[in-house]
């Protein structure tokens, strides 16, 4: 199949509509737990779309023209925050960026004040990342408009699986039927989280590899396969996922050191070579060379998908955006 990276289009772009048969209708993203795979492709297939107006000599469309977007970012996030921010621009939106460390939040302000705060400016979408689980949700109980959850803890990050998603079907054709290891922090990453959701939703097989002290309690129950080694766990494998480990979420010692670490968990050449042949390698970023990722790895230009992701991260934002404003509109009759 042939990938994003390969294929340009010099052409005028136009803006892809979701049909009378898209299936993702919904007013908020908090959350890949729960949605469908019919939903889940919806957004993939408009992704797609999006994608190729990206390589195309006219990016900028007029789809959310008229609209407001604003990005409420309590955690720094330079890549996720700009993908959004670019995708809105793209789409023809207004956006505006706020962060927690410049607003009234510093001062005291609840999460719920802030929210009644911006739904009184009539934004379209709230885009939030947030430390604590949950706070996506709390946000769409008191705003009228979309919301779409950027990262909240632990708990998920949806726009995340679903670009890694985007990229795996660039590259492979299907989602169901591929094994796919994930592999590192899994304790502490919501990205592992939502990817888990929506690989088990859409076919795939899905193992994490980890040592005990990186893995949640009863994680097998989320329906993947256990392994503390990597040698065991990536054999056979489609698609390696390697996670950073996020000492900003660690109270405590949970890995001997990141020499040690890297010598039984980091992705190098002889661990890969346990996968298939053809396997593809993964990472959400930003990566920590050396640690749990080699740099010869990473910078694998024929089997490193990385830059990639970025890539379609910009284009299944404004797949979601387009999609919650679509659904909006159509609820209001308009």
């Amino acid at each position: 199949m042939t990938s994003a990276r390969q294929k340009t289009d010099a052409g005028p772009a136009s803006a892809p509509a979701p049909g009378k048969g898209f299936s993702f209708r919904s007013p908020h993203l908090l959350a890949i737990e729960g949605m469908k795979a019919d939903q889940i492709a919806a957004l993939l297939d408009l992704g797609a779309e999006y994608a190729a107006v990206g390589r195309s000599a006219r990016k900028t469309l007029d789809v959310l023209a008229g609209k407001t977007q604003i990005n409420l970012f309590f955690e720094t996030s330079t890549r996720t925050r700009n993908s959004f921010e670019l995708a809105a621009q793209r789409l023809g939106a207004d956006c505006i960026n706020l962060s927690a460390a410049t607003s009234s939040i510093k001062k005291g302000e609840t999460l719920i004040d802030t929210a009644m705060t911006l739904s009184a400016m009539r934004p379209d979408v709230l885009v939030i990342r947030h430390p604590d689980a949950g706070a996506a949700a709390l946000l769409a109980e008191k705003v009228n408009c979309a919301v779409i959850n950027a990262g909240d803890g632990r708990h998920e990050h949806p726009t995340q699986a679903l670009l890694d998603a985007l990229t795996i079907r660039n590259h492979k054709g299907r989602i169901a039927g591929l094994t796919v290891a994930i592999c590192g922090d899994i304790l502490h990453s919501r990205v592992a989280r939502s990817n888990i959701h929506l690989l088990n939703a859409m076919g795939a097989r899905v193992r994490v590899i980890a040592p005990p002290t990186l893995l949640p309690a009863a994680i097998d129950r989320l329906g993947v396969e256990v392994r503390h080694d990597m040698e065991s766990g990536l054999a056979g494998c489609d698609i390696v996922m390697m996670l950073r480990l996020q000492a900003e979420r660690m109270a405590g010692a949970f890995v001997p050191s990141p020499r040690e670490y890297f010598r039984l968990f980091g992705l190098d050449a002889n661990k890969l070579s346990a996968a298939r042949d053809n396997a593809l390698i993964m990472h959400p970023g930003p990566m920590n060379r050396g640690v749990e990722i080699d740099s010869d790895i990473a910078d694998d230009i024929d089997r490193s998908l990385i830059r990639e992701q970025v890539e379609m991260g910009v284009a299944i934002r404004m797949a979601c955006l387009h999609a919650l404003v679509a659904a909006r509109d159509e609820g209001d009759g308009g």
